[in-house]
C-alpha cells in the first residue's frame, strides 16, 4: 500500500510578487527549493496563512539568494504581496518507508525569505 505523506515544507515565506499574466506556477528562490528538496515542476500545495486560501500549482526556480516567492497566473488572484505562505510537497511511499521517513522542513527568515 502507498500512503501520501509530507515530503518537504518551506514554512512561512513572504509573497514578493503576483504575476497574473503568466502561464502559471510559483517562482521560488532556488536556494529554498534546494534546501527543501523541491524540484522544478514539482506539485506544491500553497497555504496562505494571511487569508486562509489553499491552492495547488507547480514550482519553478527563481534567482538564487533573491528571496523571490511569486505566484503566477490565476494563483496570483489568491495572494497579495506581503502575504505569508507555507509551501508543502507530498510524496507517495510504501507504508514502512513512510513510517521512518523524515521530511525536509525549511524555516527561512520571514522578512527576507533567505536561509538564515
Amino acid at each position: 500500500m502507498l500512503v501520501n505523506v509530507v515530503k518537504s515544507k518551506i514554512h512561512r515565506v513572504k509573497v514578493t510578487g503576483a504575476e497574473l499574466h503568466y502561464i502559471g506556477s510559483i517562482t521560488i528562490d532556488e536556494d529554498l527549493m534546494d534546501a527543501a528538496g523541491v524540484i522544478e515542476g514539482e506539485r506544491l500545495q500553497i497555504v496562505n496563512v494571511t487569508n486562509g486560501e489553499r491552492l495547488e500549482t507547480y514550482a519553478i526556480p527563481g534567482p538564487r539568494s533573491s528571496g523571490e516567492i511569486t505566484l503566477n497566473g490565476a494563483a496570483a488572484r489568491k495572494v497579495a504581496k506581503g502575504d505569508i505562505l507555507i509551501l508543502i510537497a507530498y510524496a507517495f511511499m510504501e507504508l514502512d518507508e513512510a513510517k521512518a521517513f523524515k521530511p525536509s522542513l525549511v524555516f527561512p527568515n520571514e522578512d527576507t525569505n533567505l536561509l538564515k
